[in-house]
């Protein structure tokens, strides 16, 4: 604010300088004016030869006088002199107009004093009317505004330096608010949120948009604790049967069957090291951001490579009939469908269907490809309410390639379809750790899905069946012509 009042002030100070100068040269144009006027009116008379004595002036502060080549005075008004000229004749130009500034003790008048000189009379006898005029009041006239602006100008800028204050005061209380809510926010570990002004101008808006940063980052913040707790209560089980086994070896010595105390601590482990495994791939995919992948990858080999990973019966595999070709990371992809199988091994009765196909239409009979496109737009962007749908809206029929991993096994209720792709999330069928996983497997999928740029959404495989509905995983990947077809 000092910066804002002094270069103000500075302002001021320039601008009444130039006032000042101007109105100088204004006040003095116009005495010369003034005084050309006059002169020119007397040799006007004097070359008419109709000079009167003595020469006729308006105030008492105008000499006049006609002096000739010689420098004697042929005529002047009744104060001026009539034996000295008021200009000597040798700081005279012979037939030039022209402005002097002499002392007014040379012509009885007080202070500087303007003087014109006109030319007049004939070739043969050239004159010289010489009119001067009293400086005085313009001076007067300039000293009376310089001592204005002397005494105005320390009030001016006392006065601007208080509105200043107060409207920049006004201005930054709610800012000054907004660093008091943050400390008080800082000193809270982060809870609550900054107070919003009533104005609806910038600061306004900038608190809004604070306060929603403050609530992401909060949710944020919660999810992450809640995070950590839930990884550290699944870390924790493993390491505990791991020292619940080795302690009751030790005890037993001898009677201790190494055999199956080495193959339930290798269990153990592998199942330890898959959770921290699926905890890294989370805490990478939180960090990165969404990615389209990078080249074109065969949907059926790559579903028949999954398919080999497991036994069949239960997995079997209806190839489609022609290569379907999508974009995306192969690991990526292969990890989307290894926990896809993965969880609908876990939980089928003895069948579990992987297939593929054009578009995005309903599969029929025992989870076979979709026969049309009909229900490629409407399956991307539905949200919960389609079933637990997860990913970006479509581009229309035949933008996507349907991927569907079919199992006979309890199903999911529909309430909870978009319940189970959150981290660490157990049906109640699903709670035994021995029988399921960590409940990372979904939540990996989702994110993974994301980054696709698919989608993905889960139905009943067989509504109203005897032993469970099934469970029908639909999933949606971007579609790319063949790159082998020229």
């Amino acid at each position: 604010m000092a910066v804002g009042v002094l270069g103000v002030s500075g302002g001021l100070a320039v601008g009444g300088l130039v006032l000042l100068a101007v109105l100088g040269w204004a006040l003095q144009r116009a005495v010369d004016t003034e005084a050309f006027r006059t002169a020119d009116a007397v040799a006007l008379l004097a070359a008419e030869e109709v000079l009167p004595d003595p020469l006729p002036v308006a105030g008492g502060q105008v000499r006049v006088q006609v002096i000739d080549a010689a420098g004697r005075v042929r005529a002047a008004s009744i104060d001026a002199d009539r034996l000295v000229p008021m200009v000597s004749p040798g700081s005279l130009d012979a037939g030039v107009r022209q402005r002097l500034t002499v002392s007014g003790e040379r012509v009885g008048l007080t202070g500087p004093v303007r003087v014109v000189a006109v030319p007049a009379g004939t070739a043969a006898d050239p004159r010289t009317v010489l009119v001067a005029r009293s400086l005085a009041d313009v001076r007067h006239s300039a000293h009376v505004v310089r001592t204005i602006l002397l005494v105005s100008f320390p009030l001016l800028v006392a006065v601007l330096a208080a509105v200043a204050w107060r409207v920049v005061g006004a201005t930054l209380r709610p800012v000054e608010a907004l660093r008091r809510g943050a400390e008080e926010i800082t000193g809270r570990d982060g809870g609550g949120r900054l107070p919003v002004p009533a104005s609806r101008d910038e600061i306004h808006r900038l608190a809004v948009t604070l306060n929603g940063m403050l609530g992401r980052l909060e949710s944020a913040r919660d999810r992450q604790r809640a995070f950590v707790a839930d990884a550290a209560h699944e870390l924790r089980s493993p390491l505990a049967n791991i020292r619940t086994e080795l302690e009751v070896a030790r005890r037993l010595a001898d009677r201790t069957d190494w055999t199956a105390v080495s193959a339930n601590l290798l269990a153990d482990t592998e199942r330890l090291g898959r959770l921290v495994d699926d905890l890294l791939l989370l805490a990478r995919l939180d960090e990165r951001p969404p990615a389209r992948a990078t080249g074109p990858v065969e949907l059926g080999a790559l579903l028949a490579a999954v398919a080999a990973r497991y036994p069949s019966p239960p997995v079997r595999l209806d190839a489609p009939a022609a290569p379907l070709w999508t974009e995306g990371d192969p690991d990526e992809l292969r990890r989307i469908l290894t926990n896809l199988v993965d969880n609908a091994v876990r939980h089928a009765h003895g069948e579990v269907v992987l297939a593929a196909g054009p578009g995005a239409g309903e599969a029929g009979g025992d989870g076979g490809t979709s026969g049309g496109a009909q229900a490629a737009s409407g399956t991307l962007g539905r949200g919960a309410a389609a079933g637990g749908t997860v990913g970006g809206g479509g581009s229309g029929v035949g933008a996507y390639h349907l991927v569907t991993v079919t199992d006979d096994g309890p199903g999911i209720p529909a309430g909870d379809r978009e319940r189970v792709f959150g981290r660490f999330t157990r049906l109640d069928d699903a709670r035994a750790r021995d029988d399921g996983g960590a409940g990372l497997g979904l939540a990996i999928v989702r994110e993974l899905v994301r980054r696709a740029g698919g989608g993905i959404e889960l139905t009943d495989a067989r509504p109203g069946r005897t032993g469970g509905p099934g469970l029908r995983v639909r999933l949606l990947l971007p579609a790319l012509p063949d790159p082998e077809r020229p």
